[in-house]
């Protein structure tokens, strides 16, 4: 396996990025999600237009982990307002806003355990700090995912509040987390 390199996304790799979101996402989702639910939001949130309009905004960063095949990892920042339950545990935590997002952070499964999550994680706190200098941090993940919280933990993020997550129409119970060091 070749180690990826950490980079920003072409809007040209859309659909590549939208088929590894379909791979991924439903790794993150809690056990017993029907596949239909998870099929619906990725049809529905992940698709190559949205990938590429990502790749396109001022107020998005999108990366991509490039082992020079299939891309082996991406994530997204997003520089914004949250939504009502988020901005609430963030302004109670960080001050009003606006915040950056680390709005998803996926690896493919063979990459798993290769530092391809680490060199994604360690370049988007450097593009967030870019995107939004000065700006909290935040991310949400799925409360029962605790793999991903302890991977979260490690790069100073820690959970601030709760909020409702919907996948598919089936609504999911989320932490948010907000890094420590707000840069």
């Amino acid at each position: 396996m070749t180690t990826a390199v950490v980079r920003p996304a072409r809007p040209s790799e859309a659909a590549e990025i939208a088929w590894l979101a379909a791979l991924t996402f439903p790794l993150a989702c809690p056990p017993g999600t029907p596949v239909a639910t998870m099929a619906a939001h990725v049809a529905a949130h992940l698709t190559p237009a949205r990938f590429t309009d990502w790749a396109l905004s001022a107020d998005h960063r999108l990366l991509v982990a490039d082992d020079g095949g299939a891309p082996a990892g991406y994530a997204l920042l997003a520089r914004g307002e949250p939504g009502d339950e988020e901005a609430a545990a963030l302004r109670t935590a960080a001050g009003p806003g606006p915040y950056v997002e680390l709005s998803k952070i996926y690896v493919r499964p063979d990459h798993l355990g290769a530092g391809t999550a680490a060199r994604l994680m360690a370049t988007a706190s450097e593009e967030a700090a870019q995107l939004a200098p000065g700006l909290p941090y935040w991310l949400g993940t799925n409360s029962e995912n605790t793999r991903a919280q302890a991977f979260y933990r490690r790069y100073g993020f820690d959970v601030v509040g709760r909020r409702t997550y919907v996948v598919g129409g089936v609504e999911h119970d989320d932490i948010v987390m907000l890094r420590g060091d707000i840069h």
